[in-house]
Order: structure tokens, then sequence, then C-alpha cells
């Protein structure tokens, strides 16, 4: 199936052989999916398909080979080849959120406005509900059940700006199998004092929150240093922000330049700066470990910066569309090779689904004449992601990667019911499992070998 690249790129990703005794250990503990399988490649986006194969993984969910079944029958001759699991779906790696909002589960669809208006209407009324535990218990249950039913196995998290809900959600994400870079959300102006945490307290309730969770199961959650975004925070937050994450070398996720009015009040409120990314980039927060949000209106000059920056593009389509901000040009991120995932930034997106965050990726590369294929979406919504996340074990199907899949079944080819997944075509498979938006078909969710969704009968 597919083209000489594609078959140059499957003799690529061969695995290395395992001894008949560690396969079957394997087998006999129940480490062993058998299945049809989507495989990105590590660096490119692109990804081969493998009608027939079995996934291998030890006891800590690390994978140790993906084995197609012509090759178990010729190097295991003697060993029984598992059962298919979830005949007719595909598999392929858990898919990763790049940007979400923890404490604005429930305000999704919340039409208050552009931005600015929403967030003052909309988003900072709801976010003060979180100094309540109970409250943001639950909405820590509903938000991680919604990441683990649409597929996604890692996200990056803003939280809210309360140390006891920033807390709770770690618990859950390590209760739930899912990986995470969460973070304590900054801000310490421009809002009500209800969200409000001034600088000090801020950065000590982070620290201790490093000492609690960063790096728990072998790095399976990490703290992510997270500032609002400039407008809401002083410089002195900000500055607090860049140090903390030199000292401990932590991630740094924010937002920039996601609306017109939000730009101009940025320049007001730093004078200084050369431009909004100045405002980071003068205060220790633009480096090679910074994810940010949007940049649909950085200048030229912003994106050459950007790039000798090695930061990484949180890509949000349809929050993007739905708060009329503009979208993004991704052809800017492609031609200079910058690390990019997507995001559903719930919730202002719309939708915890990031296939449907690649649909809405999809519409905007038109609209910014910034054409990408659905193999790309698929990527960037798994595999690049990961990457964006500083995340290599994750997002692939090679030997030492962890074992965070999920299975879909695609839309039937109604009148085509005799033709396997593989007589589809490659393309025309990728686009059915991540545009055809009605049909639901996540079927089971797997973190680290371990079942952790599955869809009810």
């Amino acid at each position: 199936m597919g083209t000489q690249d594609q078959r140059l790129t499957k003799d690529e990703l061969d695995s290395p052989s395992l001894s008949q005794e560690l396969v079957s250990l394997q087998l006999l503990s129940g480490r062993a999916l058998r299945g049809t399988w989507l495989r990105p490649h590590p660096s490119r986006p692109t990804w081969v398909y493998i009608e027939d194969a079995v996934l291998l993984y030890n006891e800590q969910g690390e994978i140790l080979s993906l084995i197609e079944v012509e090759n178990w029958l010729r190097q295991y001759p003697s060993l029984s080849l598992p059962s298919v699991h979830r005949p007719g779906a595909v598999w392929l790696p858990g898919f990763v959120d790049t940007h979400v909002h923890y404490p604005q589960t429930n305000i999704i669809g919340s039409a208050s406005g552009p931005l600015l208006d929403w967030l003052e209407t909309s988003v900072f009324p709801e976010e003060s509900k979180f100094a309540h535990d109970q409250y943001a218990q639950l909405v820590a249950d509903r938000f991680t059940d919604s990441l683990l039913r649409n597929g996604t196995t890692c996200a990056a998290v803003f939280s809210s700006s309360h140390v006891s809900a920033t807390d709770l959600l770690f618990k859950t994400f390590a209760a739930t199998g899912l990986s995470g870079e969460i973070g304590l959300t900054l801000m310490d102006r421009g809002a009500p004092a209800a969200v409000l945490c001034e600088a000090s307290e801020a950065l000590a309730g982070s620290e201790r929150l490093i000492e609690s969770w960063h790096g728990y199961d072998e790095g399976r959650l990490g703290f992510c240093v997270t500032p609002r975004f400039g407008l809401s925070c002083t410089p002195e937050l900000l500055r607090g922000a860049g140090r903390l994450a030199q000292d401990h070398q932590l991630m740094v996720q924010t937002h920039i330049s996601e609306n017109r009015a939000e730009l101009v009040a940025t320049s007001e409120a730093f004078p200084t700066a050369k431009d909004y990314l100045g405002v980071y980039e003068d205060l220790g927060l633009l480096h090679e470990r910074s994810l940010f949000a949007h940049c649909i209106w950085l200048s030229e000059d912003e994106w050459r910066r950007f790039q000798a920056a090695e930061a990484a593009v949180a890509h949000c389509p349809d929050s993007n569309f739905f708060l009329g901000s503009g979208q993004m040009p991704l052809s800017e991120v492609r031609s200079r090779e910058v690390r990019m995932g997507l995001g559903s930034d719930v919730g202002a997106g719309r939708s915890f689904s990031m296939r449907k965050a690649c649909a809405r990726a999809y519409d905007a590369s038109r609209i910014t004449e910034s054409a990408v294929t659905p193999q790309e979406l698929l990527w960037y919504a798994t595999r690049g992601g990961a990457i964006a996340l500083h995340r290599p074990r994750l997002g692939a199907l090679e030997p030492g990667s962890f074992a965070d899949v999920v299975a879909i079944t695609p839309p039937p080819a109604i009148g085509q019911e005799d033709l396997s997944l593989g007589e589809r075509g490659l393309d025309t498979l990728i686009s059915q499992l991540i545009f055809c938006e009605d049909w639901q078909g996540t079927e089971e969710v797997i973190c680290r070998g371990i079942s952790r969704w599955e869809r009810d009968e």
C-alpha cells in the first residue's frame, strides 16, 4: 500500500528481533496487542499502514516491538498468535493535546464575544469557583474522562490560579494514567480578585507543586510554568516565572498574539518591550522549552526570533474560529521547521476531540493558503504534539516508547464492505478518521499498556 517513499519509511521503522523467550513471556502476561496499525514516522509527518501486527510491551508499559504477522510466523513458528483485539478498528498512538484549560470545562460554547470580553464575562467568573475543592474535583473527573473518551493520552494543561485545585488535577491525572504537563495559572493583575494570586504566593505554591509532582512516574507528569499571558501578569511575576523555569529546567506555556485588541493592550502594558514576543523574551520566558498558543499575529521578526529560540507552537484553530481571533499562518511553522502540536483549547475550543482539531486545522490551512495534508495533521495531533512537549517516548510505536495507544473504527465504506482498511488507501483512511465528524469511532484507550477507557457496548 502506498508509494515507494512509504515503503522506504516502513523499512526504516522495522523493529529489532526479540528472543523467543521474551516474546513468550509477554504473551503469557497478556502484554501483546494484535490489530491493524497506523505507525507514525518518529521525525517526519508521514504514516505507514500495517494490516496485521502484534505490539509487545513490558510490565512498565514500554514498547518492545511491533511485529508484523508475516514476520512473527517466520521468527516464532512455535508460538501461537494472539487474537485480533478490536477487529475492524485501526490502532495508533494516543492523541496529544498541546493546549487545554481544565477550569473551562463547564463553559464550552459560552459565546460571550471576542477574547478579552469572553475572559471577563465567561472565564473569570467560572475559574473563581475553583477555590472550592469539591467543585474542582468534580470538574477534574469530568475533564480527564473527556480527554480519555476522545483518545487523548497526554495534554498540556492550564489549571486555575488555585494551588489546591491544581494539586487535585495532578492527583486525578495520576489515578487515570494520563500523561501531562500541568501548570498553576499565574495571574496577579487584570482580573477579579477571586482569580488573582500575588506573585510571591503563586511562585511559592508552584515550588510546592514541583516538589510533589514534577517527574512523577518516570516523568509521566510534569509541572509546567504557566503565565496566563502578559496582560494578567506583572513584570515581577513574569520575571519570577522565568527564574522558576530556569532553576528547575521546566517547560513554559502561555498565550501570544491571539487577538488584535490583546496586542494593543499588551503594548500599552509593556511600553519598553520591542513587541509582544519581546515581553516574554525580556523576562526569561523565550527558549527551547517554551510553548506558545495561537501565534496568529506574529510579525516576520517575531517569527525569526521564535525560530532562533527553538520555541514550539500550540495551534488552536477551533477556538480561533469561535472567538473570531483570526488564523495562524501554518506556512510559517512549516517553512521554518518550528515544532508544533494541535490544541483543543477547551473552553473556547468546542470539543476535546483532537480529530476535530485536525479538521479545523485543515479549514484554517485553506483560509491562510497554507495547504496541509491529512497525514500531516494526524501526525501533528500525535507525534508532533509529543515532540512539542519534549516527550520523545510518546506519540510513537518504537521500541522504548510508552504503549499509549487508541483504537478507532473508521466509518463503514458503503457498498465496499468487502474492502480491507488497507484497500481504502492510506490518505483516504486517515481522511475518514479525522474529517467524518459525526462518526465517533473511538473504541478503547490504553495508557502504558493498561486499558483506561472502553466504549460501552
